[in-house]
């Protein structure tokens, strides 16, 4: 349940740290996020490569893209070329940039010490901040807040950390995402485990401030027209999902004592269907 808001509570921005996405990341040993529960809930095993170091997530341009939309979008122009580098590698053959899955755009990116993109990447960036700032509701949930805003607390027992892209004083999580086809958005939300990850938010933010917050995602096209879509996230879907959360917490829980992993794969399966 949403607890209304009066002038006399905290807002939530209150209750946000500001740290380095480095200092963040270095705690991912100690506290539970939202991907690592995700990553148990699809696959305890390779949870635990992770943990021990044994499996990492591979870096793709995407991921690049979609970081330097949220800073520009959320963050404003000057922390964007302060974080970003711009540009990339000509290719002595063809006179044009190489690739940004290319060897030697990896090593050109590398050399420069900070996440890069193309010139075509940074424009798109630009064109999906000025979609999402022209979107009425949109740029209203913007007006007002703090980016990549961290919060600690315990969840289901165990420590636990969230970054949230935008916090909202009064109306809380704001979430952002970059698409392909804003049409399948509610199905990719459920397939991705957004509404988990959104969950595992309001949780650690409700316990922080004593207070539901509300959760909204934005959703914007990386194609043209750049279509943007708001959603806000039903509690009952949310409290569902909190559920299932928890429960997985306790099943990870279960595993350490146990130090046992499994893939979910164990047991012989029936096909028993035709599509």
């Amino acid at each position: 349940m949403t607890h209304p808001v009066g002038n006399d509570q905290i807002p939530f921005t209150k209750h946000l740290l500001r740290e380095p996405e480095e200092v963040y990341a270095a705690n991912r040993g100690t506290f539970l996020s939202s991907h690592a529960l995700a990553d148990f809930r699809r696959n305890p095993l390779l949870y635990h490569w992770k943990q021990l170091g044994l499996a990492v997530d591979r870096e793709r341009p995407s991921f690049a893209l979609g970081r330097a939309a949220h800073c520009l979008i959320l963050e404003g122009e000057a922390e964007f070329h302060r974080r970003f580098a711009f540009g990339g590698p000509v290719n002595p053959k063809t006179g044009k940039p190489f690739g940004q899955d290319t060897k030697a755009w990896a090593e050109w990116a590398e050399s420069i010490g900070k996440p890069a993109i193309s010139h075509d990447a940074a424009d798109l960036c630009d064109q999906l901040a000025t979609a999402v700032h022209r979107h009425a509701a949109a740029s209203g949930l913007l007006a007002e807040g703090s980016a990549e805003g961290v919060v600690r607390s315990e969840y289901g027992g165990l420590p636990s950390q969230i970054r949230i892209d935008w916090t909202h004083p009064d109306r809380g999580i704001v979430d952002l995402k970059t698409i392909d086809n804003l049409d399948w958005f509610e199905v990719q939300s459920r397939s991705f485990g957004y509404i988990h990850q959104l969950a595992f938010y309001r949780a650690i933010l409700g316990h922080a401030a004593g207070r539901i917050p509300d959760v909204h995602l934005i959703a914007v096209e990386k194609i043209e027209p750049f279509r943007v879509g708001v959603w806000r996230i039903a509690e009952q879907v949310l409290d569902a999902a909190n559920r299932e959360n928890l429960a997985a917490i306790q099943r990870l829980k279960i595993c350490r004592e146990q130090d046992r992993w499994p893939t979910g794969y164990e047991d012989v399966r029936v096909f028993d269907y035709l599509a």
